[in-house]
């Protein structure tokens, strides 16, 4: 180090301590119990939310309104702070342009999710609930996120 800062005074959760591992592990623990609580963790209630022409099941609906609506909550009162619990400054998405690669991304993903009816949050959680689907889904989530990104290079 040549002695001006160190690496972590420039990362976003450079707080002292373990609350910032204790944070996201509370946070992921309540996302995956969540996930389970309200059967995304089921790739056919996530299926029959996209059979609009058949038996529709509208809980992914219910479930994604419900982290909408706890995000703005969260992200309302982070602005009302001046800053996040856990980080410096709120870092929200500025990105507005619609490229090729966003494009083709979100298509696999709708194609992937269609097929399998998981996407990578309750692929996961289903490890722990339904590990026959999930343990052949995990293993192609992982292989394709690498393959993703060692084309990108």
């Amino acid at each position: 180090m040549n002695g001006d800062h160190d690496a972590r005074d420039h990362a976003p959760h450079h707080r002292a301590g373990l609350w910032p591992a204790f944070a996201a592990g509370l946070v992921g623990l309540l996302f995956g119990a969540g996930l389970a609580l309200g059967g995304m963790t089921d790739a056919r209630v996530v299926l029959g939310f996209l059979d609009l022409a058949g038996t529709w099941d509208p809980r992914l609906l219910l479930v994604m309104g419900g982290g909408l609506a706890v995000t703005a909550l969260g992200v309302r009162l982070a602005e009302r702070r001046g800053r996040p619990f856990l980080a410096d400054h709120l870092q929200l998405p500025t990105a507005r342009d619609l490229d090729a690669k966003l494009i083709g991304g979100a298509a696999l993903f709708g194609v992937g999710w269609g097929v399998a009816g998981y996407c990578p949050g309750p692929g996961l959680a289903a490890l722990a609930i339904n590990p026959g689907e999930a343990l052949v889904f995990v293993p192609a989530l992982l292989a394709g996120s690498w393959l993703a990104k060692r084309s990108a290079r």
